[in-house]
């Protein structure tokens, strides 16, 4: 039962990442989106570092640090380096090939690195998926094709699917809470120089406070804690395809609540996009890497 609600688990997460664009669109005009991006990692990190200290669910014992000081800085990464691209190609290519490279990259890297190829569906599902966000952000008129830009909207998604892939491995032997928490927590150490960098003042603020509330809360902390779950059960190449339920979320939103517009092909590449997630959803289990990849899990266990 708990395998089956992984997907469900990935998506409710990406959904909840969806929201963070809405949610800087109402912030301070002073405050900066890498600034935002720091914020956000450090109340992320410490609200899940308080919630598992609280329940007594942090258990340092055997703590695999080479490990977590990879998934930090891969996690801490990807924040400059998505809203440095986004700045410098505009939202549409600076997202695409950053969210549309990281299911590319993740499943690429579980074929080199864990000898496990990516399944027929997966392939089917992950190129639906990333036509229909390609096709979801024609609407923006903002694009300007940056080489320096590509090369970090490529570096954003290598670096998501890093920390999935190494995450992944960490919740085989620990806790989801206590693995999101301890990574957070150092990946906010490692960009706490960018809260000294940039006007902090929006901050203080209600508006401010409420934009850091939710986008550290529910964006950060509990969108990752529900990642991390769910990568329990199914494969990092599965989630990073999943997640891409994130630009669809936020298009939507943007539509309904800011009052943007989305023309017909943006329409249709929403609907591919929800294709493709779709069929991933329905054929979990029918995946060839997902078996494999379970059978190379119970082999390392046993060498362990």
């Amino acid at each position: 039962m708990k395998g089956k609600l992984s997907p469900f688990l990935i998506l409710l997460a990406a959904m909840l990442w969806g929201t963070t664009g809405t949610t800087q669109a109402l912030a301070p005009e002073t405050a900066h989106p890498i600034a935002i991006g720091a914020t956000r990692l450090f109340v992320g990190g410490l609200f899940l570092l308080l919630v598992v200290l609280v329940i007594g669910k942090l258990d340092l014992k055997n703590w695999p640090i080479k490990t977590t000081i990879l998934a930090s800085l891969s996690m801490a990464l990807y924040q400059p380096l998505f809203f440095s691209a986004v700045s410098m190609t505009g939202v549409a290519i600076g997202t695409v090939v950053a969210i549309g490279s990281a299911p590319i990259l993740s499943g690429l890297m579980e074929w080199f690195y864990l000898k496990v190829s990516p399944s027929k569906i997966w392939w089917y599902s992950t190129f639906l998926s990333i036509l229909g966000c390609l096709m979801l952000f024609s609407n923006k008129e903002s694009v300007n094709v940056e080489p320096i830009g590509i090369i970090m909207a490529l570096g954003a998604g290598l670096s998501f699917a890093c920390y999935t892939l190494i995450s992944r491995n960490m919740v085989k032997n620990h806790s989801s809470l206590s693995v999101v928490a301890v990574v957070f927590t150092l990946s906010a150490i490692w960009l706490s120089p960018f809260l000294f960098m940039f006007d902090m003042s929006w901050i203080t603020s209600l508006q401010g406070l409420g934009v850091s509330l939710q986008l550290g809360i529910m964006a950060t902390g509990i969108a990752y804690f529900l990642f991390a779950k769910g990568l329990t059960h199914i494969s990092s190449s599965t989630a990073v395809t999943l997640a891409l339920a994130e630009p669809l979320t936020a298009a939507l939103l943007g539509v309904f609540l800011l009052g943007e517009h989305l023309n017909s092909t943006s329409w249709l590449g929403i609907f591919i996009l929800m294709l493709g997630i779709g069929i991933l959803i329905r054929s979990p289990k029918n995946s060839g890497s997902q078996k494999k990849l379970g059978m190379n899990d119970n082999k390392s266990k046993k060498n362990g």
